[in-house]
């Protein structure tokens, strides 16, 4: 409804009419008499939407909670549940300015695609996105955030927190800007972490702020726009707390912080100098004790990995393992040539919120969800065929057995080394993975480095509790650093959210697209086209059991897909069927990607007689908006040779 504006131009009007005059003082109701007058009032009230009551039989025992998440499409906003017993931070970003890259950028004609910018914010377990904006050079954010503000520990949870409790919680508001381009694909902007806790010592109770976002990457020191925010506490606090409290608060987690990093850093090298004493080929050796975030700031590598539960998005750890497949794979973009491999750990929801990254991102989020799943398992950094640098994950089973898991693909391979000392009759296992070497491993409790005399994966025991193989770090100092709330410097994870993709909505759509698409490039070659629906539907089994072994390993259904299949092509005709997998809904590109394969172009340029064309599309959702899209084109046609 837009009233802020609405009623924002009334009070305006009013003063000058009635103020003007007599220069007299306004009171409350003269305002409200002014807004009743106007309509606006009854249209308020119209809108307003009251919880019944709570003895009501229909009221569920637990408030829902504030988190929501607004579907782009969806034209209906969900309510939210503002309960008057918790306390809330109200954040409203109020536009943006000096997003000096697209000061050239044409104004958007109504209807006209564009590029947009959206905003996701994480705070304490819950996670908000902005409606897109087209890209501007001041853009147009106008959004209201309403954050729950709780303790969680010491049975505090049900009470609603005063102001000294809320200095106490030292999370901030984590804000990620991401551009989505007009085909679709995303770009992370900017990644900000908010200190709310100003809005505790503001005079009025009511903080306005610009806030700098900073680029990612190699412009990680370079301003891209700046934000206009408004901080409001409801209900409002009894007391405020002084301005110095809370910046000697600050202060004081600043310290301590930097103290802990300090201490860390003089461990790790010094643990390091050990390391080097055993072999000085160590020095060529990848272990990695710290790795850049996507702000350029140095974190110990095990603070990008916690045990992550995902409720009850994914059931098993192959489930989780294909969900991380799926989600995009993208090197860290580099201004300029060359092929130097631009360092860039990003922090999990700067990953999930772009839906892709770097194969250290797959890892470290693959490697949490195995943790959650009670799995003990480590992120491994090596490298792959021809040198070249990757990390992938490793599970250490009760038994002893060891699996890496390619969080690439979703891959899994037992580990089986070679033993060197065996006489040659002794038949050695094949070698089914990807890995050569392997310089350290790390979860969030534990780093080890290889200290074994050579780093190949393949001949590597994975006996991690034997130190003259394996050199650990103190697991106190990694605590130190990286246990959750060590240190103020570690970003909280988010949990993860349901897909917001309607499958059967968007196999449709995709479908529909790509027939178009098909009908076009055949009428180019001067060739009809003729669907056979009937022949489309009897795809669907093939795409499901392709996805189901995608994500169990086991392929299941096929008798039956052959059956319906020979019983829906009449003797004397041929049928040619080619399955495609993707991890986006680009029909263009998907159908650019299929023309490519000489199989697919068979199918597509088809000719013969009785030629019936076939595609069916399924796209099978994940969390995150994540998807695996299987296509399939087919065709049956009597050969006239």
């Amino acid at each position: 409804m837009d009233v802020h504006s609405r009623i924002r131009e009334v009070l305006a009007e009013t003063i000058r009419e009635e103020l003007a005059p007599q220069y007299q003082q306004l009171s409350q109701e003269d305002l409200m008499k002014a807004l009743i007058r106007r309509g606006i009032i009854d249209d308020v009230m119209k809108e307003l939407s009251f919880v019944t009551d709570m003895n009501d039989k229909e009221m569920t025992s637990t408030p829902k909670p504030s988190t929501h998440f607004v579907d782009r499409q969806s034209a209906v906003l969900r309510k939210t549940n503002i309960d008057p017993t918790r306390r809330y931070l109200y954040l409203q970003v109020l536009g943006g300015k000096a997003f000096l890259e697209h000061l050239q950028e044409p104004e958007p004609l109504p209807g006209q695609i564009c590029s947009t910018f959206t905003l996701y914010l994480h705070f304490r377990n819950q996670r908000f996105r902005s409606k897109p904006v087209p890209c501007a050079c001041e853009p147009d954010f106008s959004d209201g955030f309403l954050l729950e503000v709780y303790k969680e520990s010491l049975g505090e949870a049900s009470k609603m927190v005063d102001a000294t409790t809320m200095l106490s919680i030292c999370d901030p508001v984590h804000i990620v800007l991401i551009k989505t381009d007009m085909s679709g694909e995303t770009t992370l902007v900017a990644s900000y972490f908010l200190e709310w806790r100003s809005v505790l010592s503001a005079e009025n109770r009511i903080t306005n702020i610009a806030v700098e976002l900073l680029g990612v990457g190699t412009e990680s020191k370079v301003s891209v726009g700046v934000l206009n925010m408004k901080l409001e506490m409801y209900p409002t606090l009894n007391k405020t707390l002084s301005q110095e409290i809370v910046n000697t608060q600050f202060t004081l987690e600043r310290q301590k912080t930097a103290e802990k990093e300090r201490l860390f850093l003089v461990y790790a090298k010094q643990w390091w100098r050990e390391y080097l004493q055993i072999r000085t080929l160590h020095n060529t050796r990848l272990v990695k004790i710290f790795a850049q975030d996507e702000n350029g700031i140095n974190r110990p590598v095990c603070s990008y990995v916690k045990p992550l539960r995902a409720g009850r998005l994914l059931d098993t750890p192959r489930q989780a393992a294909r969900f991380v497949s799926v989600l995009g794979y993208e090197r860290a973009p580099i201004i300029g040539g060359g092929n130097s491999k631009q360092e860039q750990w990003c922090t999990l929801l700067a990953f999930l919120c772009r839906n892709k990254g770097d194969c250290e991102d797959h890892a470290n989020l693959l490697c949490s969800l195995l943790l959650g799943f009670g799995l003990e398992a480590f992120v491994c950094v090596g490298t792959k065929a021809k040198g070249v640098p990757h990390t992938w994950v490793m599970t250490y089973g009760i038994d002893g057995i060891i699996v890496f898991w390619e969080s690439l693909t979703g891959h899994r391979y037992i580990h089986n080394p070679i033993k060197p000392e065996d006489p040659p009759i002794v038949e050695q296992p094949k070698l089914l993975y990807p890995y050569r070497t392997i310089g350290c491993v790390f979860n969030h409790q534990k780093f080890l480095a290889n200290c074994q005399p050579t780093d190949a994966v393949e001949v590597c025991a994975f006996d991690l509790h034997d130190e003259s193989k394996w050199k650990p770090m103190s697991g106190e100092a990694i605590k130190s650093v990286c246990s959750p709330g060590a240190t103020t410097a570690l970003p909280p994870f988010p949990p993860l959210c349901a897909s917001t993709i309607d499958a059967a909505a968007a196999s449709n759509e995709l479908e529909l697209q790509l027939r178009v698409l098909a009908v076009e490039h055949r009428k180019d070659l001067g060739l009809t086209t003729v669907w056979d629906d009937q022949l489309s539907y009897l795809l669907s089994p093939a795409l499901a059991a392709y996805e189901c072994e995608r994500t169990t390993g086991l392929s299941s259904g096929n008798e039956e897909f052959q059956d319906a299949i020979r019983r829906a092509v009449p003797d004397g005709h041929t049928f040619k069927g080619f399955p495609i997998h993707f991890v986006h809904k680009n029909a263009r590109r998907a159908f650019a990607a299929c023309l490519r394969s000489p199989f697919c172009e068979e199918i597509l340029c088809c000719r013969g007689d009785q030629v019936r064309l076939a595609v069916r599309v399924r796209v099978f959702t994940y969390p995150e908006s994540a998807c695996a899209v299987w296509i399939m084109f087919a065709c049956k046609y009597r050969c006239v040779l």
